[in-house]
């Protein structure tokens, strides 16, 4: 239990400090990638205003309406240090002038051609590897200018692999931690959690012997005759010989005791089996038990186990359902695995926050009914202990009509 407590721990701090990480990563590299991209765009702006060139030192040129104004750094060296060329077009697309005076590694034909896809584009922006290109209207004519933007962006490609693994790293150093103080955090949980269950084992099997002899006691007194009051211990003695018992047997579960012995068992045989033992009380209380139970259904499980888990259920829908009510038992195939469930009628509102504690010991959603019953609230506690060491998950879920239905999905057949 607390081993998959801790996992939960540190899966869910290791999910927050990755998300936590993973927004400022990708903020700055957003950033980063924004700042290239204007600052391209801000020189193709200046390109654009004057046909696809740098204006002549001490006359510039504002870039036009519409373009981004956006200015760069403006140092004297800036026309030297830029990297472009550009494609005049025709209506049609033909090329009327390539200028690739400022650029060494494209040659004219390949400006050409990167034109020309740029040109049948919807787009007047974008990227064609890693220039950057403009598409600008000169008259009829129109003028794609490319800008390379390849140092920008492999220093843009180098800041986000680095920023990537500094951020690995450190979400190692972090689930280290993590591991190492989540040990220390649930140790003492973990610690007190174990003398509670050693407590209710042996105090359980301390109070075994006092309820034996209260029990043999009764047997004496009445054995000399008719004895109303020694009855009603006999009564009280076997509903706390039962409740020790299930408190035992809940607490052996979670350590892990005992092994159970798993084969291929024949389900359809338990329910059935388990269904019928049930009838002749159904009959008794004036309800009805409904059987819907496919053939050939077989798990991996202890047959003794999964007779107990279906004498929970029906007990516990048999008690808590109206008189004249109907209980439908389903054993199906299904694509997640082998189903059965048990869905009752209630004499009690049951809403969809308490079908989610039912499962928790001794809660109960109409306490008024305890002693009418006769139940200690801790029979589907029970069953979800046998459940789980099936490697099956149990589920309580209300149904639009009111009706209660538990479910058990075998994942294993």
């Amino acid at each position: 239990m607390f081993n998959t407590l801790r996992k939960r721990f540190i899966l869910i701090s290791m999910l927050s400090v990755i998300l936590v990480l993973g927004i400022i990563i990708a903020g700055i590299n957003i950033l980063n990638y924004d700042s290239t991209v204007r600052n391209a765009d801000a020189i193709l702006g200046m390109l654009a205003g004057n046909e696809g060139r740098f204006p002549e030192r001490g006359g510039e040129v504002p870039p036009p309406p519409g373009q981004e104004t956006d200015a760069p750094d403006r140092s004297p060296e800036l026309r030297f240090e830029s990297r472009y060329f550009s494609v005049l077009l025709d209506a049609e697309g033909g090329v009327l002038e390539t200028d690739t005076g400022m650029i060494v590694a494209v040659q004219s034909e390949e400006a050409n051609t990167m034109a020309a896809d740029v040109f049948a584009q919807d787009k007047t922006k974008g990227f064609v590897n890693d220039y950057r290109f403009l598409k600008v209207s000169e008259g009829a004519d129109t003028r794609i200018i490319f800008y390379d933007c390849g140092r920008s962006m492999d220093s843009f490609r180098s800041f986000l692999k680095a920023s990537l693994l500094i951020s690995a790293i450190g979400a190692a150093v972090v689930f280290a931690l993590i591991f190492i103080a989540s040990g220390k955090i649930m140790r003492p949980v973990a610690e007190s959690y174990e003398k509670q269950k050693r407590f209710i084992t042996d105090a359980g099997h301390e109070i075994k012997t006092p309820l034996a002899i209260i029990n043999a006691d009764a047997d004496v007194i009445l054995s000399e005759g008719q004895n109303s009051w020694a009855e009603d211990i006999k009564d009280q003695v076997s509903r706390m010989t039962e409740l020790t018992n299930n408190l035992i047997f809940l607490s052996k579960m979670e350590e892990g005791i005992p092994e159970m012995n798993m084969t291929d068992t024949d389900l359809t045989a338990v329910v059935t089996k388990s269904c019928n033992s049930f009838d002749s009380r159904y009959i008794t209380d004036k309800k009805t038990l409904v059987k819907r139970i496919e053939d050939g259904v077989t798990v991996k499980g202890e047959e003794k186990s999964l007779q107990e888990i279906m004498s929970i259920l029906l007990d516990n829908a048999l008690k808590y359902s109206p008189e004249g009510g109907t209980t439908l038992v389903e054993l199906q195939r299904s694509p997640k695995g082998v189903r059965l469930t048990v869905t009752n009628d209630t004499s009690y509102t049951v809403d969809k926050e308490s079908a989610g504690h039912l499962f928790d010991r001794f809660y109960r959603t109409d306490k008024s009914r305890s002693s009418e019953t006769g139940g200690h609230g801790i029979g589907l506690s029970i069953a979800k202990a046998i459940a789980q060491a099936h490697k099956a998950r149990i589920t309580a879920d209300v149904k639009e009509d009111g009706k209660l239905a538990v479910k058990i999905i075998f994942t294993e057949g």
